[in-house]
């Protein structure tokens, strides 16, 4: 079972109870093995600490790194705080619309979301996605 996180990038630290909350669910309740996350704003680096702290409990959980480029374009290792990363594409996909399609890849690849969403922008738009795609979201 797999889990994506999508959020606002100006997400404040006051949403790190609801995402420990959220993601000590997906583990216990819901299976959770792996959770993939990006690296482009607060949300997402809340949401890998979120991940890395409940790691500690349950170290089965893996933590991937979502890559929007190919890795032949923009070469990017994970820090070690990452199990590993993922290029959801078998060839390079344009740089103007890579992370949109790299979030669309990752929505159609997991069960579950966990999203902060507050207004519009493109959170919103892929947490409309993933709600056609009718992935399991839990909003905090």
């Amino acid at each position: 079972m797999r889990c994506f996180f999508i959020g606002h990038g100006d997400a404040p630290e006051t949403v790190v109870p609801r995402l420990l909350q959220a993601v000590e669910t997906h583990i216990v309740t819901y299976g959770v093995q792996e959770f993939v996350v990006g690296h482009y704003g607060n949300f997402d680096r809340l949401a890998a600490q979120a991940v890395r702290q409940l790691k500690k409990q349950h170290p089965q959980v893996r933590l991937t790194l979502l890559l929007p480029y190919h890795p032949t374009v923009r070469p990017e290792e994970p820090s070690a705080e990452f199990d590993g990363s993922w290029y959801p594409f078998d060839t390079a996909v344009p740089p103007r619309v890579a992370v949109v399609k790299a979030n669309q890849k990752a929505i159609d690849s997991c069960e579950f979301l966990i999203a902060y969403v507050r207004h519009t922008g493109n959170a919103r738009g892929f947490l409309d996605y993933a709600c056609k795609r009718q992935v399991q979201v839990w909003q905090i």
